[in-house]
């Protein structure tokens, strides 16, 4: 039965495929934000003051009068309606990482029982909605129900459809009662206000008129895709996201032949489906690929503002799912949802303007490049300082199996800047020339020019969390499944007050003397944080033995990972920043801790029932059918072929022992440690992928990694 299911599977894949493309749908550039409430569109549906007024908030900040809400909303309702909307929904971020949405028809009834098509001010501004099923980590109880939405003007309204209809979504931030974030999109939106108010500080020191701060964002979505009969078969994929169970085949991503190949028609088609989808949202995708790892593939949009960004990113891996789902698709997330290949990531592409400017890009005279070297600076200074609060909005149970394993960068966060880089800031710190490639002289801030450092000016350092990458920072640790919140509202909060620490400093500069203070200033900086840069191989054991020599924290598992996040000091500077209070982090802490323990459980949980009553049975059958042989050619008193029977069934058995000593284990272990847990799933993995190769392949109850991996 169990080779008839695969065996189906594979032919039902063939059919479908066959040699012929597979039927896609066309992508216009006319489809670009057709279903976004954009500029463009506010103009046909409001007047020039409101349009003024808005775009204001949506690219200043400033505080929207209320009395215009009235005119955004009938605005939205009439664009809505004419799209084919009929409910609207309050589209919110909870922190249980995922999007959360509560629809609302437009109907309403007057008193004559007349309907009519409403949507207020009220409605567009603020809602309310069930709380109390949400992760809190304790900033509500279960009794304390409200929670409430408000409207975030700077991530426009764009419409979601579905087979039978369309809805208006609203971005809203998520709160309590009592005004606690219970959501990822506030704390990021506070995090973006310190560091706009933190760089307008810092640009003042070099003469800069007052200009538009603008963090940008360009997230790279790794993910992996796989039939969905295949899917359907595997219960541990259902219901953890990843493989349990499966023995690694003899070929999977050793030949180097995915990565950037051909891509195969029915992927192709899904692919350009997905482009179709997100760019009628607005999300400009760009770049499309396959990834390292056999059935492992990679979306990548433009740059654009922060908050836009990770919006734009929660709707990229919906769609991802949705359009794999109609071409009988599966979309993984996890991190690592087979053993022994490539894991998921996220790159997030961090890098912040004022007004035209480019802080993390060369300039053409000394004056810009002084402001390029500052901002580099106050990077590597917070990167040092704070590296276990990176470390901690990366953690989680899938990440635990990436991070440092087949790409993935180690849990140890550094920065690499590349040879040529790293010799300028040499040069800053000890005031004389330190390379053959260097200038004659010493660099002076603000006096001489940058050797020419082009866009991409080193090779990359794909083992490196935290490399600089031209004119950005790449941070490759967050994990496929990952929100963008997290991250960058921590990557925001510690540069905001690494400038505010330079622009402390540079208040005690007289004006005459502002180039000299400020080369001493970064030279301190560069003397005292310059452990964090690391050039080399990162995978590497003589990196960890170095690493702790520096005094870097190497936090490899989410509970080392993520206690960071009750240090005082680090609570302080949230609090300091008004980017998350006490008992909001208290929240994250508990949130995160309980959400890794409930996944290793249930992770042990469908491992110990797959193992029981899929695998052993299989394997139970495979050994009576070899023991009857063997004691049929007994009877028979052959004398070829016993000892190989004899020698399979010994395997067998003692194979089938592991296993059920395992299970056992496990089924103590379930209750304990974190740790307890962990090994004994492992156990049984090793038990479970050894029986694997010895079990005759139509017995085998589960689709093997030859099939999932190459067969789509």
């Amino acid at each position: 039965m169990s080779n008839y299911n695969r065996a189906n599977a594979v032919k039902e894949i063939a059919v479908r495929c066959g040699n012929a493309p597979m039927p896609g749908v066309a992508v216009s550039m006319n489809d670009f934000g057709e279903d976004v409430f954009t500029t463009e569109v506010m103009r046909q549906y409001l007047s020039g003051d409101v349009i003024d007024a808005l775009l204001k908030t949506i690219h200043f900040g400033r505080p929207l009068d209320p009395a215009l809400a009235g005119d955004v909303a009938s605005a939205m309702k009439q664009w809505a309606l004419a799209r084919g909307a009929t409910h609207f929904t309050h589209w919110f971020q909870p922190l249980n990482g995922g999007t959360a949405e509560k629809h609302d028809a437009f109907l309403e009834l007057d008193a004559d029982g007349k309907a009519l098509m409403e949507f207020s001010g009220k409605n567009l501004i603020g809602g309310e909605t069930d709380a109390s099923s949400f992760p809190s980590g304790g900033l509500r109880c279960t009794f304390e129900a409200r929670g409430y939405t408000a409207w975030d003007p700077t991530s426009p309204a764009f419409i979601k459809r579905h087979s039978n209809g369309a809805t208006l979504c609203i971005p809203t931030a998520f709160c309590s009662f009592t005004g606690e974030a219970l959501d990822k999109k506030t704390p990021l939106l506070r995090s973006i206000q310190a560091i706009k108010n933190s760089t307008t500080r810092l640009m003042k020191f070099f003469g800069l008129t007052e200009a538009r701060v603008m963090v940008t964002l360009g997230a790279e979505q790794e993910y992996f895709l796989i039939d969905k009969h295949f899917y359907l078969q595997r219960p541990d994929l259902m219901q953890t996201g990843r493989t349990l169970f499966g023995a690694p085949p003899p070929k999977h991503q050793q030949m180097e032949d995915h990565y950037f190949g051909s891509i195969k028609p029915r992927i192709l088609a899904f692919m350009t489906e997905v482009e179709r989808e997100l760019w009628k949202l607005g999300i400009p995708a760009k770049t499309r690929h396959n990834e390292a790892a056999p059935a492992q593939f990679e979306i990548a949009p433009r740059f654009e503002e922060l908050n836009l960004a990770v919006d734009h990113n929660m709707l990229i891996m919906e769609v991802l799912r949705v359009v794999a789902d109609r071409h009988n698709l599966v979309c993984l997330m996890h991190e690592k949802p087979f053993f022994g290949v490539n894991g998921s990531g996220k790159h997030c592409n961090w890098s912040l303007d004022y007004g035209d400017l480019s802080l993390l890009k060369p300039g053409s005279d000394p004056h810009r490049n002084a402001i390029f070297l500052t901002t580099l600076c106050a990077v590597i200074r917070a990167v040092d300082l704070h590296s276990d609060l990176l470390r901690a909005v990366t953690a989680g149970a899938g990440n635990d199996h990436r991070l440092g394993a087949n790409e993935a960068p180690p849990a140890i966060i550094s920065i690499f800047l590349g040879d040529q880089l790293t010799e300028v800031i040499e040069q800053i710190e000890t005031g004389s020339v330190t390379g053959a490639k260097s200038r004659p002289g010493a660099l002076k801030i603000g006096a001489d020019m940058l050797p020419p450092l082009p866009r991409d000016a080193t090779d990359r350092n794909r083992t490196s969390p935290f490399a600089f990458t031209g004119n950005k920072f790449e941070f490759r640790a967050p994990g496929s499944g990952q929100s963008c919140s997290a991250v960058n509202m921590m990557i925001n909060t510690i540069v905001a007050e690494s400038f505010d620490f330079i622009s402390d400093q540079l208040e005690n500069v007289p004006a005459d003397k502002f180039n000299e203070g400020l080369q001493k200033i970064l030279q301190q900086i560069i003397q005292k944080h310059k452990r964090i840069i690391f050039n080399g191989d990162n995978y590497s054991k003589e990196w960890v033995v170095e690493a702790e020599k520096r005094g870097l924290p190497n936090l490899r598992s989410t509970i080392e990972a993520i206690s960071p996040l009750l240090v005082p000091e680090n609570q302080d500077l949230l609090i300091k920043y008004g980017v998350l209070s006490k008992s909001e982090l208290d929240s994250r802490h508990e949130i995160l801790l309980e959400e890794y323990l409930r996944k290793l459980r249930i992770e042990a949980g469908i491992a110990l029932e797959i193992a029981r009553s899929m695998i052993q049975p299989a394997a139970v059958d495979e050994f009576n059918r070899v023991c009857s042989t063997l004691l049929q050619a007994q009877s028979a008193k052959l004398t070829y072929g016993i000892e190989s029977l004899q020698s399979n069934a010994a395997r067998l058995g003692l194979s089938l022992d592991e296993l059920n000593a395992a299970a056992d284990e496990l089924k103590i272990a379930i209750c304990g440690e974190p740790a307890e847990i962990l090994s004994a799933v492992e156990r049984l993995r090793r038990a479970v992928d050894a029986l694997e190769y010895l079990v005759d392949d139509a017995r085998w109850p589960l689709p093997k990694y030859r099939e999932m991996l190459f067969i789509y």
